[in-house]
């Protein structure tokens, strides 16, 4: 009989708060804030500091691990619960995140997505990707619209420019392109930048966009918008903006025009720039730990400042001119200004530095928050490198910390996984920090300052624990207080591995200083004390002649064994320390290993990426097997089995049969080396700890499966991992763009675009057999012999036409053009045929436009030249037209029918339609006042002290 196994699924994963791969961001409600955790998205309440919700994809619908890593994350403006999130896949997912559902997903880009943006009414998304192309995609009709190439490099930043139905796109590739959307081709590309392109941002109005590279400063564009002619750009006060470079000759393909330049303070690249929700500030995160913070002066401040330069300039100019120097270029520059009397507003008349936020650790996003406190100008995110959140609050003078989401997890890597005895804690440690969890809900429990921990032991009752640290100290943890109440220095070295005595009060601990000692803890009171502690003792202590890597006690406590760094295992009897065997076969020093239950095997896992079984009563080598693709950190029997599970640095847990040397399963999901393992005492749960700062669990199912079974389904996902590599052949030249960039189709082709070709495919050879089938039958009735007609079975009772249409149903709308682009010119004139008795159904009529347009525009040349043709075009040409007109009109009765119902109810009652936004541009305009009040305040005081010194000093010296 062929044995089965019961099948192990990842369950739960905790521990991280955001991931370094993508950026924060606020819901259009500002009470949430979403964060990348790895393949999850985080909800997190900013008041509570709690995640309410994870959006995480099912593992069903795809590969998990790091292909799924979240990459780029964008909220609807439209709505407060849509968000569209891009993978390093290439998919956008489009999540409701008060219901925590993916409503759809959009495939199209081959590169991980970089980038993700909405236009204002929030119908259109454009992605920017590794791929280096652009695609808009109409989120309401879940499709792709279009392609657009042109960079030579991965897509960094993208801008809807809403008054003019514009896209900016910005690369890596040192250039900035302006595409225009109606026509979908580029009609502008600026250069000037002399590194990559990180980031970019248009203010809510659309005057200004800012640019940010590793260039030592920042540039700031206008928007040229269509209404406007030729003039230069002017504002209320009559100030002209200039470009505060070359000045080439404007023309109606120049959206964007040179403003000027910002000096940087730091050194490190730009990597995000964001205007708030009101456009008064901006901020400029670099790739390290601070974040500048700029006021954008209003139209009127601006215009005093550049007439305050100007006047200063006149006053410098007849010093100059009363000490008989001559006329500087600069004057000469500005003399046109001094004729007119007409104030020139350079960038720095509008962009002014506020403050400076300085993080404690590297910064990998911002985000603003859309609500404006009452108390300050804005409320500043940030996701750290070290796997925290602060939150700022912004002010005129000053910026200060409100709040920081650090609890829920480490601030680096896990490097050891401990369970207590009943399953019911687990204690993972990091380089600052011991943490206590509850393993069923991945609540952070208690959270101990610690050193650097190595290993860990929760000892029996779950009251204390042990973890051994980098600096060779043991630290003695009360779980009940979450205190460390003692510290011990054990080792002259690292302490690398410890374990438990089984029946016995102590446990074994081995070090780099060549030494394994055994301990003895009592629960006693101390002298002086008033409660009793836990106190710790040296019991013995066994010299070796290298490192101590490993420690492993047998369960019935007869042996010892020790992992060295000569790559050898040594065992010893444990009572009398007696020598008894030497494993040797390993490469590479061995740095895991574990006794079976019942003694018979002993398993080694080393750096040469190899396990090992061997068997404990003579020493001989069972098995070698190739285990990981890297080194093996961590290996354990299940209690009471032979069967083990295996971790290693390739991300991989592995689950084995070491009675039959076979894999079993391969559990994907951790997104870098996987450090520790723990396996619950009755083997239904495991629990992994990684680089990645992630926690998982992994639960055994009542799902048996088999080994061949196992096999196969691996060699089928190579099969299919094969034909994806065909797709995206690396080593097929790529095509060479022209410079102003090309358009193409959105979608690419996949497993599932070609699984849906050959279903539409069978269904247009079943219901063309079922229409032959009719007609004969009809024929035999016309000769008189009458008989009753069986219709198909495989068809369910529907007509070919109708069964052809649900064939269609299950094709995703994203997948659409693609799937049709595989189907063959006869079956694609057969298709045409069908689409008289679909548009007959109003709700079809959109799906039969699509399908005819790219029938159309694929086949066009050889539907012209072929005869057969000609009648089913005719015919839905007559029929096409008129189905959609009569769409079109009952849509726009619809509206119309809505538009009075809003004047009814806006004049009986302005509650249900009530604009907020005239009040909310009210306040922010009331504030951003006071704040130029404030300054013109501070700047005129500044300026009278520096008159009267410099009179004072006239009148000093007599100069």
């Amino acid at each position: 009989m062929v044995k089965s196994y019961l099948r192990y699924e990842p369950a739960l994963s905790f521990g991280v708060i955001a991931s370094v791969e993508g950026n924060i961001a606020y819901d259009s409600s500002g009470k949430h804030l979403l964060t990348p955790a790895l393949e999850k998205v985080g909800v997190w309440h900013v008041r509570q500091g709690i995640c309410t919700k994870t959006l995480a994809p099912s593992t069903s619908s795809s590969r998990s691990g790091p292909s799924l890593a979240v990459t780029s994350i964008a909220p609807s403006p439209s709505s407060s619960s849509l968000v569209a999130v891009g993978y390093a896949d290439g998919s956008i997912r489009i999540w409701d995140s008060e219901k925590g559902t993916c409503e759809t997903t959009l495939n199209g880009h081959k590169g991980a997505v970089t980038v993700l943006r909405y236009n204002k009414p929030g119908a259109l998304l454009a992605s920017g990707s590794k791929d280096n192309d652009v695609i808009l995609w109409d989120v309401v009709g879940e499709t792709g619209l279009f392609r657009l190439r042109g960079h030579r490099d991965q897509v960094t930043d993208l801008v809807f420019l809403e008054s003019t139905k514009k896209l900016v796109s910005s690369s890596k590739d040192k250039f900035l392109r302006v595409w225009d959307l109606e026509t979908q081709h580029c009609m502008q590309i600026i250069s000037g930048h002399h590194s990559e392109i990180w980031a970019m941002d248009a203010d809510p109005e659309e005057r200004y966009l800012v640019t940010g590279s590793a260039d030592p400063e920042i540039r700031f564009y206008t928007i040229k918008h269509d209404s406007e002619n030729t003039q230069p750009i002017s504002n209320e006060k009559g100030a002209v903006i200039v470009n505060s470079g070359d000045m080439p000759t404007q023309n109606k393909w120049e959206v964007l025009k040179l403003f000027g330049e910002i000096k940087r303070q730091s050194k490190d690249r730009v990597a995000t720039v964001r205007f708030d929700k009101s456009g008064s500030l901006l901020a400029c995160q670099v790739a390290g730990k601070t974040v500048d913070i700029f006021h954008v002066l209003g139209d009127v401040v601006a215009s005093r400042k550049a007439k305050r330069r100007l006047h200063r300039k006149k006053e410098k100019k007849s010093a100059k001119g009363a000490l008989g120097t001559t006329e500087s270029k600069e004057d000469t520059k500005h003399a046109s200004e001094e004729d007119g009397n007409t104030p020139t507003v350079t960038v720095s008349d509008v962009f002014k530095h506020l403050q400076t936020v300085r993080a404690g650790k590297k910064i990998c996003s911002i985000s603003f928050s859309p609500i404006t406190p009452k108390n300050s100008l804005a409320t500043l995110a940030l996701s750290l490198n070290n796997n925290l959140l602060e939150f700022y609050s912004i002010e005129s003078s000053t910026t200060t910390k409100t709040l920081a989401i650090e609890l829920q997890g480490h601030r680096s890597d896990v490097r050891s996984v401990t369970l207590s005895s009943d399953n019911t804690l687990l204690m993972s440690t990091s380089h600052n920090a011991v943490k206590i969890w509850n393993p069923s809900t991945g609540s952070c429990l208690r959270t101990i300052d610690s050193d650097y921990g190595l290993c860990g032991l929760i000892i029996p009752q779950n009251k204390y624990a042990f973890v051994g640290t980098k600096s060779g100290k043991i630290e003695v943890i009360d779980i009940g207080s979450g205190t460390c109440i003692d510290t011990l220095e054990a080792h002259g070295g690292p302490v690398r591995s410890i374990a438990a005595l089984p029946n016995e009060n102590g446990f074994v601990t081995g070090s780099a200083d060549h030494d394994v000692k055994f301990w003895e803890y009592q629960i006693k009171q101390k002298p002086g004390q008033d409660s009793k502690n836990l106190v710790l003792s040296n019991a013995r202590t066994m010299k070796m002649n290298d490192d101590v890597l490993v420690v492993v006690v047998s369960p019935d406590a007869k042996y010892i064994a020790v992992a060295l760094l000569d790559c050898t295992v040594k065992v010893f009897f444990l009572d009398s320390f007696k020598f008894f065997l030497s494993l040797y076969g390993h490469k590479l020093p061995v740095l895991c290993m574990d006794v079976s239950s019942d003694g018979d095997l002993i398993v080694t896992g080393s750096a040469d990426k190899n396990l090992k079984i061997w068997g404990l009563d003579f020493g001989d080598c069972h098995k070698s097997l190739f285990a990981h693709a890297d080194s093996v950190m961590a290996v354990q029997f299940v209690r009471n089995t032979h069967y083990m599970f295996s971790v290693g640095k390739d991300r991989l847990v592995k689950y084995w049969d070491a009675d039959k040397f076979e894999l079993l399963l391969t559990l994907e999901g951790h997104h870098a080396d996987v450090w520790g393992l723990a396996i619950s005492s009755r083997g239904d749960f495991l629990v992994t700890g990684s680089h990645d700062r992630s926690l998982r669990r992994w639960d055994r199912t009542e799902e048996p499966f088999f080994i061949e079974e196992e096999k196969e389904k691996r060699l089928e996902e190579m099969f299919e991992a094969d034909i994806e590599n065909a797709f995206e052949n690396k080593h097929v030249p790529r095509e060479e763009l022209p410079e102003e960039g090309a358009v193409a189709l959105a979608g690419k082709k996949t497993q599932e675009t070609l699984s849906a070709t050959d279903l539409i495919l069978d269904a247009l050879d079943v219901a063309e057999v079922e229409l032959r089938r009719i007609a004969e039958h009809q024929e035999e009735n016309t000769k008189g012999n009458v008989t009753e007609y069986q219709p198909n079975v495989i068809m369910r009772g529907l007509s070919p036409s109708n069964y052809v249409l649900h064939a269609f149903t299950n094709v995703h709308t994203n997948d659409l053009e693609q799937t049709l682009l595989a189907l063959p010119f006869s079956d694609g004139l057969n298709l045409l045929s069908y689409f008289k008795d679909w548009t007959s159904n109003p709700d079809k009529v959109e799906l039969v436009c699509r399908l005819a347009t790219v029938l159309l525009q694929t086949h066009y040349n050889q539907l012209v030249t072929t005869p057969a043709a000609r009648p089913v075009l005719t015919l839905l040409k007559d029929i096409l037209y008129e189905r959609v007109k009569e769409c079109k009109d009952t849509l726009g009765f619809n509206l119309a029918a809505m538009d009075h119902l809003k004047q009814l109810m806006a004049s009986r009652s302005d509650a249900p339609f009530r604009d907020a936004k005239a009040k909310l541009l009210e306040i922010r305009s009331q504030q951003s006042k006071r704040l130029e009040a404030r300054t013109d305040t501070r700047e005129e005081k500044r300026r009278k002290k520096k008159k009267k010194t410099s009179s004072d000093m006239h009148a000093l010296t007599g100069f």
